[in-house]
């Protein structure tokens, strides 16, 4: 179905206006996870009872939340959208926050996805009820009963805004990047930025030239690559409406350049040093001064923390009106920043672009499973579940986007997608048993983890030298995918029924 024109039949943008008693579905979140979830379910006709609650007042995940300057993709548009819903219409190779988000808008309302979706409607806690074999779900618009819950919430959903001394008594205005504070306007300003990743190297080159001077402390240096953005012309989109498969050819090929860097990331990484050739390059064409250069250069392989594209975030770096701290912060006062080096610097506004909290997400504090823990409990900081998708305990919860399906190198649509279809085979499966629930067993969640495990020890991502937010706070890799994401896909295709437990009728008291 192309987003380029609506389709027949298509319904209207109403959604919901409030909170039925019970569903046999319950998707919890509206972004990328929860529309791979829902119009994998929708679609098929065996499993059309589903409800999507949305605690914000559209749909879009961090493509609705994260609207600060130079916010774009950085994975190729063509391979980060939804298979079901080609669009010939994107405007450049790596679109933009605005675009993405008018794409997954016109995916809800054109797949009956946004009818059946509550917006406004926050999560507060849901737990098996072993007895009824249902989850019973607490939310800020009332109650509700599901006979399966799909959490989609997002790994990448709530900013992380550490714990700094002496900020609440600063004077001046501070946000996170993933709630920029439009109100706000930065110029004139002394800008200090706290952190040097993906979004800083977003934004940065975009407040610049308003700012009267800029601060990054970075904590860490990343690896620089160029980006490759180009204009998708009127010949090349023509094309895409009228001879769809043309798309089809591009996303493929575009799918395969991406799979082969796996192959230096997690096979053959005594290659990397020949990709970081391609960063000192750039490094070395965009900031002239020695000094500078030192302090940009990482002190890991590259690979080991997430490359940066960018074009413009080093010849930024290097102008007069910018400073760069190689350290962290390490404290606030009324009117300024104190880094690592002891000196105090006069700011206005504070912008911090430290992530998120992967690890440990908050949804997982809000699930209590059959023995009255929540997932957080169960996991200690330190996140598994079979496949990426069901944890044991935890009857009928299915994750999107769990852990260790995180990706290094291709996109995370393609892994959402191959959990939509398992989530979906696994209810046909309960059907066609008229099971009640299903319930991995212990033992083979933790033979995946421990596959996983065995495979990361020698990826870049565990052996690069760098910390990184794919470690949890056991030193356990508990993101990252570490092979080809075609295995993946193979592997969730069909549903593995033998590890699992399936829970019949008038017997669900069995689980608790």
């Amino acid at each position: 179905m192309s987003i380029g024109k609506p389709s027949a039949g298509t319904v209207t943008p109403t959604a919901l206006t409030e909170l039925p008693a019970h569903t046999r579905v319950l998707v919890v979140g509206a972004g990328f996870g929860g529309l791979a979830a829902a119009g994998s379910l929708i679609r098929d006709g065996r499993a059309r009872d589903v409800v999507i609650v949305e605690r914000a007042a559209e749909v879009g995940g961090t493509w609705r939340d994260n609207t600060y300057p130079g916010c774009a993709c950085d994975v190729p548009t063509s391979l980060y959208s939804l298979s079901f819903a080609p669009s010939p219409e994107w405007s450049h190779t790596f679109a933009e926050q605005p675009e993405l988000f008018d794409y997954l808008k016109g995916v809800a309302t054109r797949s009956g996805i946004r009818a059946r979706t509550l917006f406004g409607c926050e999560l507060l806690g849901a737990e098996w009820d072993a007895r009824s074999a249902c989850w019973r779900v607490s939310t800020s618009r009332g109650e509700i009963t599901a006979q399966v819950l799909v959490a989609a919430s997002g790994a990448l959903s709530t900013p992380n805004l550490p714990d700094i001394d002496g900020l609440d008594s600063f004077e001046g205005t501070v946000f996170h990047s993933a709630a920029w504070n439009h109100d706000h306007d930065l110029t004139g300003e002394r800008i200090a930025v706290v952190g040097s990743g993906a979004s800083a190297v977003q934004f940065v080159p975009q407040i610049v030239d308003r700012a009267q001077r800029v601060t990054v402390f970075q904590r860490t240096a990343s690896w620089v690559i160029p980006r490759r953005n180009r204009t998708l012309g009127a010949v090349e989109k023509a094309l895409y409406r009228r001879i769809p498969v043309t798309q089809k050819v591009v996303r493929g090929l575009v799918y395969g350049m991406r799979e082969a860097y796996v192959v230096v990331f997690a096979y053959l990484t005594w290659l990397l040093p020949v990709i970081a050739l391609v960063s000192k390059a750039q490094l070395r064409a965009q900031v002239r001064d020695p000094r500078l250069r030192r302090k940009l250069m990482p002190a890991f392989t590259i690979g080991c923390k997430r490359m940066l594209l960018s074009n413009e975030w080093l010849p930024t770096l290097a102008r007069d009106d910018v400073d760069l701290v190689a350290s962290g912060l390490q404290r606030v006062t009324r009117t300024g920043v104190v880094g690592s080096d002891g000196v105090e610097r006069e700011v206005d506004t504070i912008i911090f672009g430290t992530g998120f909290t992967p690890t440990e997400p908050p949804i997982a504090r809000l699930l209590r499973g059959a023995d009255g823990r929540t997932l957080a409990e169960h996991w200690d900081g330190s996140p598994s579940a079979h496949l990426g998708v069901t944890v044991s305990g935890f009857p009928n919860l299915f994750l999107m986007y769990g852990p260790n399906t995180n990706l290094g190198h291709s996109s995370i649509v393609y892994m959402l997608e191959s959990q939509a279809t398992y989530i979906r085979e696994a209810l046909a499966y309960m059907a066609a048993r008229r099971a009640a629930a299903l319930d991995v067993d212990a033992a083979a969640q933790q033979r995946h983890t421990s596959r996983i495990g065995d495979a990361l020890a020698t990826t870049v991502w565990n052996s690069g030298g760098c910390s990184s937010w794919y470690m949890d706070k056991r030193g356990r890799n508990s993101v990252m995918w570490p092979t080809f994401t075609w295995r993946y896909r193979t592997q969730l295709s069909t549903f593995d029924a033998e590890n699992y437990r399936a829970i019949e009728p008038g017997a669900a008291e069995e689980v608790a």
